[in-house]
């Protein structure tokens, strides 16, 4: 049976529909429109349907050997059912118009809704033409132009044997590489209805280096979006020599004496206590839980007057650039802080709902087993007016900090991050490396003792971990000076 304009509730059983099962395109927009009119019928104030598929694959390599591949396939769909400033959630791995209309169906008794009787009418909704960002930006063909499992694993232990040849004292060696690519479909009863294809892709070198009673590890991680060649475009020889440098000036590092310190913070992967610190409580998940000291600070001034912080989808193949959120609104630039001013929240449509903020293309997830929230994507401090020696050169005494590791952030914004190589500076200059050191702090604190940043900004690929799963970002900063900051060490 075909849809028509209005349906009587009765005549659902009867429904058949035949999408494309190995296609996310508009053949999905006849049963979609009519399952949404069905949510509006029960009465829910809006309805949402995320389609996914997925084609995963990592690869592990240990020393000289390929010691582990792991593929991994999915297929699934999300609803969501608003009411009020409440809604649920819904997954399932049946994609056919009665196990869509099962899941539905759920969600809505969840929320305490009903279909109509049965000569209730269900009209459908009308959905936009369908907004295909795969088919108009050329990604139709980007599976099938990524390495092959065996590349993955020549790459890989190439990677190794550079790590073992320019490097000294190594116990051991790894690197790793994952691919993800994704299709959606987002529909919704405010007329939503647009199509992605996703690819993502990282890879990471790791060593070990110990002689006698010294030791020391070093990292680094690699990312982009939209890049078939990601895998073959790394250039794995030149990031050996620049762990293998590091390696070889911590390997007999001092540890560092904890104190208050002035600290000059590196660009790249420095922003990650941006993120952390900061970031996290600027989405509206953290104002709908009270976890934000910043809720009620939007137009007032949180930060040094010299920070201006931006997320965006839009820079050119980094790791967390989305042409789409998981909503299916296009992506955009956001201004958080302007010259310490607080501009703007991250904002999904359940925060739009429940705080007022105004979406702003952060409605992300891992995959339709999660409800979406809002996310960061591409985070970074703007650059500033200075130069890095002028950095330097602002410090009697104090760190470094070239290289952060990992570390952790509370609710309201205190945290603690490993800093993997650091160096001493006395009287602008750097002089001995060290090691141990763990920067601990508050969000509101250490926002307003950024006070300089020079004009080198770079940006680097992380992952991110939050109530709606583990989503790819980018975290990034030109050079900045932290005024003083705890650091914990020996």
């Amino acid at each position: 049976m075909q849809n028509s304009t209005l349906l009587l509730t009765k005549e659902l059983p009867n429904l058949t529909y035949s999408p494309l099962l190995d296609r996310f395109d508009d053949s999905w927009e006849a049963p979609l429109s009519t399952l949404l009119g069905l949510g509006r019928a029960a009465g829910a104030d809006l309805v949402e349907f995320f389609l996914e598929r997925n084609n995963v694959i990592s690869c592990l390599a240990e020393d000289d050997g390929i010691t582990g591949v792991s593929p991994s396939l999915s297929l699934g769909a999300g609803i969501r059912v608003f009411k009020g400033n409440a809604d649920c959630y819904v997954s399932t791995n049946d994609l056919s118009f009665s196990g869509l209309r099962t899941a539905l169906e759920k969600a809505l008794s969840i929320m305490g809704l009903q279909l109509p009787g049965a000569v209730g009418f269900v009209p459908s909704v009308n959905l936009e033409l369908l907004r295909d960002y795969a088919t108009s930006k050329g990604k139709e063909g980007w599976l099938a132009e990524c390495s092959s499992m065996q590349e993955m694993g020549d790459i890989l232990l190439a990677a190794n044997a550079q790590l073992l040849k320019k490097a000294n004292h190594v116990q051991s060696r790894r690197a790793s590489y994952f691919r993800d690519w994704q299709e959606v479909l987002v529909a919704a009863s405010d007329g939503t209805f647009a199509r992605d294809v996703r690819l993502t892709q990282s890879q990471v070198s790791f060593i070990l280096c110990a002689d006698g009673e010294h030791r020391c590890s070093i990292s680094k991680r690699g990312g982009s979006t939209s890049r078939p060649d990601g895998l073959r475009s790394w250039d794995y020889e030149t990031d050996a020599e620049d762990m293998a440098e590091s390696a070889g000036k911590m390997l007999y590092a001092d540890y560092v004496e904890s104190g208050y310190y002035p600290v000059v913070m590196a660009n790249r992967f420095g922003g990650v206590i941006f993120h952390e610190a900061c970031g996290h409580l600027l989405e509206t998940t953290a104002i709908e839980t009270k976890t934000t000291p910043f809720a009620d600070k939007k137009g007032e001034k949180i930060a040094h007057e010299n920070l201006t912080a931006w997320d965006e989808g839009l820079s050119e193949q980094a790791f967390g650039t989305i042409d789409m959120d998981d909503e299916g609104m296009p992506a955009q630039r956001t201004l958080l802080i302007e010259n310490g001013i607080l501009k703007n929240f991250l904002c999904d449509r359940a925060g739009e709902r429940r705080t007022g903020n105004p979406r702003t293309g952060s409605g992300r997830r891992q995959n339709y087993t999660y409800s979406p929230a809002s996310r960061m994507r591409n985070t970074y401090i703007a650059p500033g007016n200075y130069s890095v020696d002028d950095l330097f050169a602002s410090v009697d005494r104090g760190l470094y900090c070239k290289k952060m590791g990992g570390g952790s952030v509370g609710d309201t914004g205190k945290f603690n991050f490993a800093v993997e190589e650091a160096y001493l500076i006395e009287n602008g200059k750097l002089t001995k490396p060290l090691k141990g050191a763990t920067l601990i702090g508050y969000a509101t604190e250490i926002m307003n003792n950024i006070s300089m940043s020079s004009q080198d900004i770079g940006l680097a690929a992380g992952f991110c971990g939050s109530v709606s799963g583990s989503v790819y970002v980018t975290v990034g900063q030109p050079h900045i000076k932290v005024d003083g900051i705890t650091v914990g060490g020996r």
